[in-house]
């Protein structure tokens, strides 16, 4: 598409996406407490468009599809049920936690209640570890989306993007991103629909039959991307272990239980976003191994944009908006998560509005820097490493989701807990040191992944077996006490 073109389609939905935002409240005055929560505010279809919407990142038009390249059917429904399974939990588990601490932000704010501020703060790093690396990714995969469709220089799209949405989220909080975010998950709906309907309407059989293929011989990127090898369960498994265990320390979903205006909107909410993204990822998935079929893909990262070289620019410009609605989307919520997880769980509550909003506005500079992928010291921050990144975040919170998450029953004490987590990364050692050496123990905590630089089934289980097996053990022994410490 032409560069100019693309330029005013970008200009045009980030125009409307900040109208949307400001107008959310303007003439409002907002308290601290509704900037983090919007306590009690949004109906079930609400909160289910807006958990939908924030966790549709621009990462669904790459990630889905390079898995399903490289990875084949067991991967691709990995991710797709990894995609789901927190919204799932939340169903289950945000009732829960919204009825023992009504007054609650973040997860790690029923975590001090239960366990104490030490590990409040614990839950609060890994949680902005995690949401700041994808942060940061969503403005790498806006600006790679965005040259691909158009050529356009990175760095402006993930300016453009930055500059609004810190915009609109820094004036007006939670409240700004679930309006935003409403608005985003029926463009994104109906889009995704329109578009894909658009490319199956060729020869769908010889779209399932290129599903089933295999990479042939010869091409630039071997895979078994095929949704005929079934080999592949251990690491889709992984992906669902890892992933789940991620964004349950993704603030932004916890917000929203609180934003809910009762347990029936949360529930009802979190199942309709599952239901939504469940079968979106899995089709991104798929086209994947279509792409890996044909053997075209120099750059599995954009396999799902190799099948738009030679369509419409009609289609071309219909992505280029649905790009900006997926990464404004993800983006907003993932600054006012991390704000809330910063000025709560790390600073103990003791910014004020003003210092909460600069922290919303002063995220967004370092995001994009990173985006860039700049060199510091000896780490690059390229593809390879964000993804090392997140498997460290996954693993910290594979650890740690089984005891904080058990303290749901009464029985579990804080030591438990607290001893729990500490021996999750006791068991990966355990793992590697069984399986090779001590150092290689050492190693999977750092980087949990196998010979083929694939996330770790083992060492995930590992984790989480031996973090929930000793919370259990040390909660018993330590006696049946219910011990909240403010």
């Amino acid at each position: 598409m032409n560069t100019n073109i693309a330029y005013i389609l970008m200009i045009a939905t980030l125009g409307f996406f900040g109208y949307i935002g400001y107008q959310a409240v303007r003439d409002r005055k907002i308290e601290k407490d509704e900037y983090l929560s919007a306590r009690g505010s949004q109906n079930w279809l609400g909160i289910g468009l807006s958990l939908f919407a924030s966790g549709m990142g621009i990462w669904i038009l790459f990630g889905p599809s390079e898995v399903g390249y490289w990875g084949g059917f067991w991967d691709v429904v990995g991710y797709a049920v990894s995609a789901a399974t927190p919204f799932l939990l939340l169903a289950y588990v945000g009732p829960m936690i919204r009825r023992r601490l009504p007054s609650g932000v973040t997860l790690a704010d029923y975590v001090r209640m239960r366990i104490g501020r030490p590990m409040q703060i614990y839950v609060g790093l890994i949680s902005v570890i995690y949401m700041f690396t994808f942060l940061f990714a969503e403005f790498t995969a806006i600006g790679k989306a965005m040259f691909v469709l158009s050529d356009m220089d990175p760095l402006i799209p993930m300016c453009a993007v930055g500059i609004v949405t810190a915009g609109y989220v820094g004036y007006g909080g939670l409240p700004a991103s679930l309006r935003t975010d409403n608005i985003q998950a029926w463009v994104v709906i109906w889009l995704v629909v329109a578009l894909l309907m658009i490319l199956f309407t060729g020869d769908i059989s010889s779209f399932i039959s290129d599903a089933k293929a295999y990479n042939p011989e010869g091409a630039v990127n071997w895979s078994i991307g095929s949704m005929s090898y079934m080999e592949s369960f251990s690491s889709g498994l992984a992906l669902v272990i890892a992933i789940t265990a991620a964004e349950m320390f993704s603030q932004g979903n916890w917000q929203r239980t609180w934003a809910s205006e009762d347990d029936e909107a949360l529930r009802k909410g979190s199942l309709l976003a599952a239901g939504l993204v469940l079968p979106l990822v899995f089709i991104m998935g798929v086209i994947g191994t279509v792409v890996a079929a044909r053997g075209t893909a120099s750059d599995p990262s954009a396999a799902f944009f190799i099948l738009l070289e030679d369509v419409h620019v009609l289609l071309i410009a219909g992505f280029i908006v649905l790009g900006i609605a997926l990464v404004c989307s993800s983006v907003d919520t993932l600054q006012n998560a991390i704000t809330a997880s910063i000025s709560r769980d790390l600073s103990d509550g003791k910014m004020d509005l003003s210092q909460v909003r600069i922290v919303t506005i002063a995220m967004i500079p370092l995001a994009i820097y990173l985006a860039t992928g700049p060199t510091i010291g000896n780490f690059t921050f390229d593809a390879t490493s964000v993804f090392g990144i997140f498997l460290f975040a996954d693993l910290l919170a594979a650890a740690t989701v089984a005891p904080v998450l058990l303290t749901l029953w009464d029985k579990i004490t804080s030591t438990g807990a607290m001893m729990g987590a500490i021996s999750g990364f006791v068991g990966v050692i355990a793992y590697g040191t069984y399986h090779d050496d001590l150092s290689t123990g050492i190693g999977y905590i750092f980087s949990p992944t196998n010979e083929f630089g694939l996330a770790n089934l083992n060492v995930f289980l590992s984790a989480l077996f031996a973090s929930c097996l000793v919370t259990i053990v040390v909660s018993n022994a330590s006696g049946p006490k219910h011990d909240d410490s403010e």
